[in-house]
């Protein structure tokens, strides 16, 4: 048969500029047309779900990355600099905001807590997080440490890499999930 409950992932995007940490009571404040874009989807879902009875939920992702992320994010783009640098084959490194604070957390466990979210018994938002939080330069450390090489040897800033709207620190609450979804 035809599913009866339906699944829309947001961003922590949304929360933009409001401080940390966030969870499903926050203010949304998105400083991006991607967190705007994301906003609009997790409306229109909490909408069928209060009019129309149905088994809409949104998950509210904080950063969740695998190695099927994609290049021009922030945390491949080092990982990838860094096989680069040690492999001989790239001299330097250019980013932005180094002081930029992320929820980072490891996709596959993001996929399961979703598949759990559609097995509570009501629908709901629910933010999926780590609590933690790091900030690139804490990322630049683990990456470039990993292979034995000191980042500030390899990588320079450069501001066409900042944001308009600089989001400073996204940190998620997932307390309600947890408590939901076990």
């Amino acid at each position: 048969g035809i599913s009866t409950k339906f699944y829309q992932a947001s961003s922590s995007e949304m929360f933009g500029a409001t401080p940390p940490p966030q969870n499903e009571h926050t203010p949304f404040y998105p400083r991006s047309p991607y967190g705007a874009a994301k906003l609009y989807s997790y409306w229109v879902t909490k909408n069928y779900r209060e009019s129309y009875g149905m088994f809409a939920t949104n998950g509210i992702l904080f950063n969740h990355e695998s190695p099927r992320r994609g290049e021009t994010f922030v945390t491949r783009k080092i990982t990838r600099a860094v096989a680069r640098i040690k492999a001989g084959v790239q001299d330097k490194l250019y980013l932005g905001n180094l002081d930029a604070i992320r929820d980072w957390g490891y996709a596959p466990e993001f996929v399961e807590a979703m598949w759990l979210m559609l097995q509570a018994d009501q629908p709901d938002d629910f933010v999926v997080a780590t609590g933690t939080e790091y900030s690139v330069r804490d990322f630049l450390g683990f990456a470039f440490g990993h292979a034995g090489l000191d980042w500030e040897k390899y990588v320079d800033f450069d501001e066409a890499f900042l944001r308009p709207a600089e989001v400073d620190a996204l940190v998620g609450d997932s307390a309600h999930a947890r408590s939901a979804t076990g």
